[in-house]
């Protein structure tokens, strides 16, 4: 089943994790870079905007480009 245009609440509970972002960015450290694009990829327009604002408010600078290039 494909999921398209969720929410980060729907994400949430879909996933059973308390927070969708960093999820997400924790799939991608430990190198499951398919996983954190198909998570990506189901994420809204705008859970995909403060998906952005979350990896460069609370996500270290070093990570910050491999993460935006997998993004687009």
């Amino acid at each position: 089943m494909k999921r398209y245009g969720k929410t980060v609440a729907q994400q949430c509970r879909y996933y059973k994790v308390s927070n969708i972002f960093e999820y997400m960015v924790e799939t991608y450290l430990n190198d499951n870079i398919t996983t954190f694009e198909k998570l990506y990829r189901e994420l809204c327009k705008e859970a995909r905007k403060d998906f952005i604002d979350f990896l460069l408010s609370e996500v270290e600078p070093i990570y910050w480009r491999e993460i935006l290039k997998t993004t687009i």
